[in-house]
């Protein structure tokens, strides 16, 4: 399942935050890490979408981040995938 992560900056600076980043990997258990894009504005300031089989995946992903963003989790689907669902909702 596909999943967008949007993290809102709640201390710190940019290069505080991008440095930290530096030094950080993703864990390679759990949710698979799809694109990431650092933003400049606060709000979001990171969205990741991900692969991952459940949103705690994704939760447990960001953990320890929580000093520094606010994270909201959304379920997405690719643009051709909603069409489809929108096809089908919609048969006329």
């Amino acid at each position: 399942m596909l999943f967008v992560a949007l993290l809102k900056a709640k201390f710190g600076t940019n290069e505080e935050r991008t440095t930290r980043r530096l030094e950080w990997d993703y864990p390679e258990d759990g949710a698979e890490p799809v694109a990431e894009y650092w933003l400049q504005s606060p709000d979001p300031t990171v969205v990741a979408v991900f692969n991952a089989d459940h949103i705690g995946q994704i939760w447990a992903t960001f953990q320890g981040w929580d000093d520094v963003f606010d994270l909201t989790v959304i379920p997405a689907v690719e643009a051709a995938v909603g069409l489809e669902m929108l096809k089908q909702m919609n048969p006329d």
